[in-house]
């Protein structure tokens, strides 16, 4: 007896397996998991004794079973191969099973999905079109560069089939290609006008689905497919003007996915390009003004309409067209249109502002609607059309939103109203009224530094401070539990407390109040248990304040209210009370001049409107002003918030080169060992970083007027031996040191060559040389580094971001590194580079330098 006959007999006496329904059965007869995961691992068992005997007889329904298991998050990738098998079998039953196992259990990241290449392709010569299909599909699901590249002249062959199921199928695979391997996609270019030619739509929505992706993927292909903008619009016009087909009618509209797959496209080939887009501008308008709005399908093509009129040059005319879509969008019933809506005027609002300004009203009874989503993008949208001739109406509403905001509300609304009335105020007394409005309306949500914005604003509005004190007065007796309200309150009475003693208020009928009342509130704020420190802290600081603008009477009192807090167990408390106990009883004849009211508080120039324009002042500086790298290595130095860590810093702001992210940088730096030792190098501070972190309450607007404190010590030895061009002095007499090759991977070389500057001994230049070996160029190469605290770092321009192929160029940098203890140095580095339409990126660590580098 042969083998083969001993196999088939004894697989004859093998029960047969379980059929898929009847397993399906079992699983949902489980009643618990572990009865489920019972289940499952028997069968699986069972499964793979089939497939290590080779049953060919019943492989099918096991990879089904399998597949099905797999569904349901058990792991099942034993049964790749067995699903090669199966597509290499004759019979389409086979080959559907084994097309469907290789989508759900392979992907590029398996290198078994090559070995399926070969009967890909036989399957793609097939006289069959369903068997061609499963091939053609499968190759989109799962497709590899490697695969692409073996394949894409099959895929490229079938696009000229007449049979439209394969030719759609073959534009979804090389679509899929185009993604996996760009340079492919030159082959697809001839056969895609007879794509868009043909009358099967399908077959047309895949031609516009590649074309899309095409133009996406090459700047050049977008130019060539320009000249396919007439034939785009006569599609879009057969569909909308084409009568009822029931082949393609979706709820009284033609074609719908058709249509908003050729606006997209529309989108992409008339952005910056006037002629295409005055091609395309009365299709837009028909489309616009014929399509049925009652159904969802009919709202999608408009919506993409509206998307292809704001992102294309269209006329003005037209743009007003698509906000008023927008407009209606608003007053429907359902949330998810309203929401589009309002997300989409959010973003063209800069675009036609008066346009979206014909709709506020309906913007604002979107305030009003209980959705979150909708709530919140109809706020940010609110505070996008304030201007200086609606100012007054919309905070007015936005105030009562406040009123009966949630909390999640309230902080971003408070601030933007405050920031609103800064840039668009009518005149002092509204913006006075509105902010102490909105401090009573948003409570203890109100940001810290719209606390110190508003003290500032007070303390340069001279011929107001009257009346603000005695408002905030009364504001603050009705209710002393709101910290914002309270800590303005208290800061006003400390510096203008004798104006509201004396009742000079001009504006309305002063109210009678004794320096006994004030001390009373104060006193009661003080004690407070609502009230938090630094209220407390502002309290003192008024009590004190007041006893240089009070009668001598008063003194005694604000002793007995001060001295106590030198036993607080708050340090912060205890250190003033201490402190001001000594300025009334020790230094008592200071006690006058240092409490003096302060005089007006500056600010930094903002772009205030006045009546909606900029005022001549700021328009010059606006010219003049050059936007400096100094800022972004600020930025840098805040997010790595430590002064003794330097960012490099750029001296050529006239070289524009990409900048990274705080994110990178932090990463680039993981793994350094950036303890500095007790004794550490001159340092340079960040932009902003108060000397202490202790609030500086003598003037209350210690986040408006940082103190800086730049070291230039190392910067200055760094720069003292560069010369009006740039270049740095040779040191000729100095000894030579090697140079190190700091990264060699992927065909990318960096080099690094030292020299020593002249007169800083602790100062090495460092030129970095960048190589490329391989036969593509490298574009958008970025390569950052840093070093330990105890060195200074500073990254110079490069010359370029392109690194030639084939070693026929190099891109140069200079690092300039000042090691002022003389340690050993290291480096992190991370680089990062385009090729072949995709990014590379990597990073590492450099501990190879000459140990005679700062000797």
């Amino acid at each position: 007896m042969s083998v083969l006959q001993a196999l088939e007999e004894k697989l004859s006496k093998m029960p047969a397996p379980i059929r898929l329904k009847d397993l399906i059965r079992n699983i949902r007869a489980a009643r618990t998991a572990a009865d489920e995961r019972s289940v499952v691992q028997k069968e699986l068992a069972q499964i793979r004794d089939l497939f290590r005997d080779e049953d060919s007889v019943y492989r099918c329904r096991n990879v089904a079973k399998v597949l099905y298991i797999h569904m349901l998050g058990y792991a099942a990738h034993f049964g790749q191969l067995e699903c090669l098998k199966l597509i290499a079998s004759p019979r389409f039953t086979d080959k559907r099973i084994g097309y469907l196992g290789a989508t759900l259990l392979l992907d590029e990241r398996h290198d078994v999905h090559l070995l399926m290449t070969n009967s890909m392709k036989n399957d793609m010569n097939h006289n069959t079109q369903y068997v061609v299909g499963l091939s053609l599909s499968c190759l989109g699901s799962i497709c590899s560069p490697e695969m692409s590249r073996d394949l894409a002249g099959e895929v490229e062959k079938l696009l000229k089939t007449s049979n439209a199921y394969i030719k759609k199928k073959a534009a979804l695979c090389a679509v899929r290609i185009t993604r996996k391997v760009p340079e492919l996609m030159e082959m697809f270019i001839p056969s895609v006008r007879s794509l868009l030619n043909d009358k099967n739509h399908g077959v047309q929505l895949t031609a516009v689905c590649l074309v899309h992706e095409m133009c996406e993927r090459s700047p050049d292909t977008l130019l060539h497919f320009r000249k396919l903008v007439p034939n785009l619009v006569r599609i879009l016009k057969n569909l909308i003007m084409s009568g009822y087909s029931p082949e393609h009618d979706v709820s009284g509209v033609s074609d719908p996915f058709l249509q908003v797959k050729v606006l997209q496209l529309l989108r992409v080939l008339g952005r910056k390009d006037p002629d295409a887009s005055e091609a395309m501008n009365d299709i837009l308008a028909q489309v616009a003004t014929n399509t049925e709005t009652s159904k969802n399908v009919g709202n999608a093509i408009l919506y993409e309409t509206v998307l292809t009129i704001m992102d294309i040059n269209s006329e003005s005319g037209l743009r007003v067209l698509a906000v008023n879509i927008l407009g209606r969008f608003l007053l429907n019933n359902d949330k998810n249109i309203r929401y589009v809506a309002l997300n989409t005027l959010l973003k063209t609002v800069q675009a036609d502002m008066n346009a979206v300004q014909r709709h506020r009203s309906t913007i604002l009874d979107c305030l009003k609607d209980s959705d979150i989503s909708i709530k919140k993008r109809s706020v940010e949208l609110c505070f996008a059309l304030i201007n200086a001739s609606n100012v007054r109406t919309m905070v007015k509403e936005l105030i009562f939103f406040l009123d009966k905001a949630d909390p999640e509300f309230k902080s971003y609304t408070s601030s933007n109203i405050f920031t609103a009335c800064d840039r668009y105020s009518p005149n002092k007394r509204w913006h006075i009224d509105t902010m102490m409005r909105v401090l009573t309306a948003a409570g203890n949500y109100v940001p810290d530094d719209s606390v110190s914005s508003l003290i500032q604003m007070i303390s340069e509005t001279g011929s107001l401070q009257a009346y603000i004190v005695q408002q905030l007065y009364k504001a603050l007796k009705d209710d002393i539990s709101q910290q914002p309200l309270a800590q303005v309150s208290l800061w006003c009475i400390g510096e203008f407390g004798d104006m509201l003693v004396a009742g000079v208020v001009d504006e309305e009928e002063p109210i009678q109040v004794s320096e006994d009342d004030i001390l009373d509130l104060g006193e009661s704020l003080m004690n407070a248990t609502s009230s938090s420190q630094v209220t407390k802290e502002y309290a003192l600081l008024a009590m004190v304040k007041l006893s240089a603008r009070f009668s001598p009477q008063s003194l005694e009192r604000i002793k007995k209210i001060v001295i106590p807090y030198s036993q607080s167990m708050d340090m912060e408390l205890q250190q003033r009370s201490v402190e001001f106990g000594a300025l009334i009883n020790t230094y008592n004849h200071m006690r006058a001049g240092l409490l003096e009211r302060m005089p007006p508080m500056e600010k930094k120039d903002t772009d205030k409107v006045n009546n909606g324009e900029l005022t001549d002042e700021q328009l010059e500086s606006r010219e003049i002003s050059i936007p400096s790298t100094q800022n972004e290595s600020k930025g840098l130095l805040d997010i790595l918030g430590d002064g003794d860590f330097t960012a490099p810093v750029n001296n050529q702001p006239n070289k524009s080169e990409p900048m990274s992210s705080g994110g990178e940088l932090l990463d680039l730096l993981g793994g350094l060992d950036l303890s500095a030792p007790p004794t550490v190098a001159p340092t340079i501070q960040p932009m902003g970083a108060p000397l202490n972190s202790v609030p500086n309450l003598m003037d209350g607007l210690d986040a408006l007027q940082p103190m800086t404190t730049t070291t230039t010590a190392t910067m200055n030895l760094m720069n003292q031996n560069t010369d009006l061009l740039g270049g740095l002095t040779n040191n000729i007499g100095a000894p030579s040191i090697p140079p190190i090759m700091a990264v060699d991977k992927d065909g990318l070389k960096v080099e690094f060559n030292f020299e020593k500057e002249g007169s800083a001994p602790h100062v090495v230049n460092i030129t970095l040389k960048a190589t490329n070996s391989t036969t593509n160029p490298f574009s958008s190469f970025i390569f950052q580094a840093a070093v330990p605290k105890t060195f200074q770092l500073q990254l110079m321009s490069p010359s370029g971001d392109l690194v030639p192929p084939n070693n026929s160029g190099a891109i140069t940098q200079l690092i300039k590194v000042a090691n002022p203890q003389n340690a050993n140095l290291r480096m992190r580095y991370k680089f990062s580079y385009s090729t072949g339409g995709s990014t590379v990126s990597d990073q590492g660590e450099v501990n190879t330098f000459p140990a005679n580098m700062f000797t």
